[in-house]
């Protein structure tokens, strides 16, 4: 059941998280290309893919624990370390980068919204990379496993 629990984790942090990583980064420069005459349609879909992924990403750490519960290490400072990290990055998503392109994609179909949108973008895109870095973080907390016996 622990490789099951395992696959399903991993699979589901490659297709959702690395979709929304990919996605999110590269809203910015589509919404501002939308906003410079050339329609909004690649922004609006990248941010459906953020929002639709960001849904499937719940998965990430509901598999997450139920692995961790089967192989005993709920209670390692790894693992607490990474919830943390992904319940931040989980915030971070929902309560700035997807409001931020909605903002873009609003200024994105008003007339004159470029010079309004440069300081949007701007501080989307600095979030996105500071939503990427905390995903780098878990990612390498999940191999090396501070602590791990079995030497990985």
């Amino acid at each position: 059941m622990t490789k099951l629990l395992l696959s399903v984790h991993v699979l589901v942090a490659i297709l959702a998280v690395g979709s929304i990583t990919v996605a999110a980064s590269m809203f910015p420069r589509q919404a501002l290309r939308a906003i410079g005459g050339e329609g909004p349609k690649v922004a609006a879909l990248l941010h459906r893919v953020c929002r639709g992924y960001a849904l499937a990403g719940i998965a990430v750490p509901v598999f997450g624990i139920a692995t961790g519960a089967q192989l005993g290490v709920l209670g390692d400072a790894w693992l607490i370390v990474s919830l943390v990290l992904t319940a931040g990055a989980a915030g971070l998503l929902a309560l700035a980068i997807l409001p931020g392109q909605r903002t873009l994609l609003t200024l994105a179909e008003a007339p004159g919204g470029v010079e309004a949108a440069r300081p949007v973008a701007a501080r989307l895109t600095m979030l996105t990379g500071v939503f990427n870095l905390l995903w780098a973080v878990v990612v390498v907390l999940m191999i090396v496993r501070p602590g791990s016996t079995t030497g990985a």
